[in-house]
């Protein structure tokens, strides 16, 4: 395998993004690799948010993992500054290979570069595996979350 690379996603990503994301059961419900308009706006949208930060994992040049990690500056917890990571994917032919985690602790420490006191995320009840994997990596299960679809 060559060299990994985590760097701030462009359009050119976009397809292999949104591929990723659509590429699980959850996903395939709610993603359209058909039409990348929505999901170009989106990353326009993102790259102007200086507190956004949507990242691609690259192998010899190919798209093979990706994440978005917001930084949210707050009050509670002492004026803290969290992050939340959202959106992880690892391409089929990667999962098992180690990519998940250098992913995710590249996020924790660029939470801790940006100042951050907490990293979170959310992960759907169903991904018992991605559970098993975030707790491996020393996550806590500490809260219940709550979605409105608006």
């Amino acid at each position: 395998m060559g060299e990994l690379d985590i760097r701030p996603a462009t359009t050119d990503d976009v397809s292999a993004i949104v591929g990723m994301l659509a590429d699980d059961p959850l996903g395939a419900q709610r993603e359209s690799p058909d039409d990348l308009t929505p999901y170009l706006a989106a990353l326009e949208r993102l790259s102007s948010d200086p507190n956004q930060h949507l990242v691609v994992a690259t192998r010899e040049e190919r798209v093979v993992g990706t994440l978005q990690l917001t930084v949210v500056p707050g009050l509670s917890r002492r004026g803290a500054t969290r992050s939340i990571i959202e959106g992880v994917r690892i391409h089929a032919d990667e999962r098992g290979s180690g990519l998940g985690s250098r992913l995710i602790k590249w996020a924790i420490e660029e939470s801790r570069r940006q100042n951050c006191q907490l990293v979170q995320l959310t992960s759907d009840n169903t991904r018992t595996d991605a559970h098993r994997f975030y707790e491996r990596l020393g996550f806590t299960a500490s809260h219940v979350g709550f979605k409105l679809t608006l």
